[in-house]
């Protein structure tokens, strides 16, 4: 079986352990471990009579929920099938542009969309070897900043040209919190970048993860800057990849243009009811934000304790850490021995073997991956 290029792959990971691919512990994908909530099981039951008919291509009342939760109008969000189908659509504005900026390591969903389009690509990456989780150190030499607001967050500066004059002939993807590192840039230091580009695309699939007094989103920024597309997933917050639900947020012209060109009927009946519920969840969200510091605190220290292991410091619910050894070999002794799978970064050229990527998980879960770690690593 092939190795898998994205998380979550549980059949290649069974096959390699020799178990149901249900035995797994599967901290190679960055979904909640607190979820699905109620609320969306809820509607999906409440909704089943409606498989009979098709969706609304309106999408009126998710867009509706999406609106209020976001705090935008609803002419301003497109639902779509998870955030990677807007993602297709957001790169190929792209490649009508003369080249896209993109901040390396980039999650490899990227590169797909990008060249799917035959998009002109120059990358800029992170300098990760002067990166220290701990001490909070600077990357690169640009002005393109970090926030250090969360009290997990390291400042960093990004490679990102700025030109002398406004130059609409270029664009800009990046993710916020950026995965994998898990760093979060400020909206202040990005802004300048939306003023001179001829789009700029941002992927906050992760920035729910952060309570709203702590989040760097540049939602509020769209009905100012018509260059601007922000991406939001409502699958890994919400525990629900397997509905596969996501939005854009944008000038309406752009997503009148992508809906134009798209299927008409690309978020299922059940998936907008069960997204239409979770985003009006609040004691969910709430639960989400009092856990996650706590659990990721602990399983930082957990790992930062083990020898040979190096994690930095994030804001998102995902840690990468740096390993002086191999970690398709960690990998697979931790598969063989422990059905314990985690995210190796092959599939990030500037990583390698390297560095790893884990979820936070439940207090439990994370106990049992250092465990694990620590045998695998004693051998």
């Amino acid at each position: 079986m092939i190795r898998p290029v994205h998380g979550g792959n549980l059949a290649w990971a069974a096959a390699l352990a020799g178990c149901p691919p249900s035995a797994i512990l599967d901290f190679s994908a960055s979904i909640s471990p607190l979820g699905p909530p109620e609320s969306a099981l809820a509607a999906i039951q409440a909704h089943l009579s409606s498989l009979t008919a098709y969706p609304d291509p309106d999408y009126g009342e998710l867009r509706t929920a999406l609106g209020e939760a976001l705090n935008v109008d609803r002419d301003w969000i497109l639902p779509g099938n998870g955030s990677a189908e807007l993602l297709t659509w957001a790169a190929w504005d792209l490649s009508k542009l003369e080249a896209t900026y993109l901040v390396t390591p980039a999650f490899g969903d990227y590169w797909r969309a990008l060249s799917a389009f035959g998009a002109q690509v120059l990358k800029c990456p992170l300098e990760l070897e002067s990166l220290d989780a701990e001490a909070g150190s600077r990357l690169g030499t640009d002005d393109f900043s970090v926030s250090n607001r969360s009290l997990v967050s390291p400042s960093l500066r990004l490679p990102v040209p700025l030109a002398l004059d406004a130059d609409h002939r270029r664009g800009l993807l990046l993710n916020n919190p950026h995965n994998p590192t898990g760093l979060l840039f400020g909206r202040e230091a990005i802004l300048p970048y939306v003023k001179q580009f001829g789009m700029v695309v941002v992927d906050e699939a992760f920035m729910d993860f952060l309570p709203p007094s702590e989040q760097e989103t540049l939602i509020d920024a769209v009905e100012e800057f018509s260059n601007l597309v922000i991406l939001r997933s409502l699958t890994k917050f919400y525990s629900l990849p397997g509905l596969r639900l996501g939005c854009a947020i944008a000038h309406p012209d752009i997503l009148r243009r992508w809906q134009l060109l798209r299927d008409p009927w690309p978020v299922n009946a059940l998936a907008a009811a069960a997204a239409a519920a979770v985003v009006r969840d609040t004691v969910f969200e709430q639960q989400t934000w009092d856990w996650l510091p706590v659990a990721r605190r602990e399983l930082f220290e957990g790992l930062a304790n083990l020898p040979g292991l190096q994690p930095f410091a994030g804001a998102a619910n995902f840690l990468l850490v740096k390993a002086s050894m191999s970690v398709s070999s960690i990998q697979k002794s931790l598969l063989e021995r422990n059905r314990i799978l985690i995210r190796d970064c092959l599939s990030f050229p500037e990583l390698g073997d390297r560095f790893f990527r884990v979820a936070v998980r439940s207090r439990a879960d994370n106990l049992r991956l250092i465990a694990g770690l620590k045998e695998v690593i004693s051998h």
